[in-house]
């Protein structure tokens, strides 16, 4: 039997489009639940027909609660700004948290945080290369802030303290120093006492400009790894016990560096509630969990809720898709798949997140993605029209937030503030 090639180029876009091909699909379709259908017309009446992101303050605050719950009493909650990045959201959290310990990634950040939170105790999180380092002292900080005390510097290697030391020297400063430890992860830090000895001994010999505050060791490697290799207790069980050896050794060698202040700094949000009990680090970070990304769809996050999305208005509404090029192909890949019958293409597209309500939209290969009119197809059961909007759940937080100006923050269904994101400055 001669197969006609438009029956070819039909299966191609179907498996493009996302059709299996040893069923027919289903019909996803469904309109919005009530919360969106009273957002998306808060948005038709209020909004400015621009994409936005959107937090639901309600949502948040449940999910603030959850995360106090799980938190160990002695420790010191701190919060990941580089999630949250909005200095409005940073404050609201803080708040309600009573905390004033931030987690800092990037070095205008930093330089806002030193502003807004001038009471906030800081740890990078990643170690700064010497040229941020310079810069950071160069231009200064506000009178509130006392980097001496309340600034603690993130370092990797013996090498990287001996710039730093440099730099201290050269600009007559004191420096916290806290030292990034392996505890599984693989990703750069002290591995054992042969590199952890030189760094404490340079510390040690140099209390005027260096000042040992702790060490970090961050654990996202836990729950990761295929449990037929290994457990998530069992690398959860390696993972303290390498950060209380870096602890003994260091309190039996140099025992004269610790003070009363030491920061032994572990988690994330998908690990912060294995640190309730039996762990060594007193301060424990996070901060995704609390708007939830999609990426942070994990067991020991299950009853946090998605509190942000973006919404983005339908500019135009096709009741086919065709694709270029092999337009004969629609009424076949239609009538396969009903998820295909209408095309959306929507104000802006290519951000990380996925489609998320109504319920049955998606995103079409075969087509291509745009980020400024992207496809998205969907049955005629979502019964969306043009001006509506169709709401996408972000995939993380810390690059989304940046790309909308600003947070639009909703109470109780209704718009109720704009939050302007942190921006840099030149």
């Amino acid at each position: 039997m001669k197969i006609k090639r438009r029956h070819v180029v039909a299966g191609i876009v179907a498996l493009g489009c996302g059709a299996a091909i040893t069923s027919k699909p289903h019909d996803n379709g469904t309109p919005y639940n009530e919360y969106f259908q009273h957002l998306n017309q808060v948005l038709r009446q209020h909004g400015d027909g621009r994409p936005r992101l959107l937090l639901d303050l309600d949502i948040l605050d449940r999910n603030i609660e959850r995360l106090m719950a799980l938190k160990n009493p002695q420790a010191t909650y701190r919060l990941v700004e580089k999630s949250l990045p909005c200095p409005d959201l940073i404050a609201y959290v803080l708040a309600k948290t009573g905390s004033n310990s931030l987690m800092s990634f990037h070095l205008p950040f930093l330089q806002q945080d030193t502003r807004r939170f001038a009471n906030a105790d800081i740890l990078l999180g990643k170690p700064m290369p010497a040229n941020a380092v310079i810069k950071f002292y160069q231009d200064g900080v506000t009178s509130g802030f006392n980097p001496a005390k309340q600034l603690n510097w993130l370092v990797d290697t013996d090498a990287r303290l001996a710039q730093y030391q440099e730099i201290a020297r050269g600009h007559r400063v004191a420096m916290r120093i806290v030292i990034e430890i392996d505890v599984g992860m693989h990703r750069g830090g002290v591995k054992d006492s042969t590199q952890l000895e030189p760094m404490l001994k340079r510390i040690a010999a140099d209390r005027e400009h260096l000042s040992f505050a702790g060490f970090m060791g961050y654990d996202a490697h836990i729950g990761k790894i295929p449990a037929a290799i290994e457990s998530r207790d069992e690398s959860f069980r390696q993972s303290i016990a390498i950060h209380q050896q870096h602890i003994d050794f260091s309190r039996e060698r140099f025992n004269q560096l610790f003070s009363e202040r030491m920061l032994f700094n572990g988690a994330g949000s998908p690990t912060f509630a294995l640190h309730k009990q039996k762990s060594p680090c007193n301060d424990l970070s996070a901060g995704s969990c609390l708007i939830k990304p999609s990426d942070f769809d994990v067991d020991t996050l299950q009853p946090f809720e998605p509190a942000a999305f973006i919404a983005t208005p339908v500019l135009k509404m096709l009741e086919r898709t065709d694709i270029p090029g092999v337009e004969s192909a629609t009424g076949l890949v239609t009538r396969w798949n009903p998820n295909l019958q209408r095309a959306h293409f929507i104000y802006g597209g290519r951000w990380l997140s996925k489609p998320w309500s109504p319920e049955g939209v998606s995103d079409n290969a075969a087509y291509g993605i745009s980020s400024n009119q992207q496809l998205l197809n969907s049955s005629r059961k979502t019964a969306l029209a043009v001006d509506d909007h169709i709401f996408l759940r972000p995939t993380q937080s810390e690059a989304v937030f940046l790309q909308f100006g600003d947070v639009w923050a909703v109470r109780g269904g209704e718009l109720y503030d704009r939050w302007h994101v942190l921006k840099e400055e030149a």
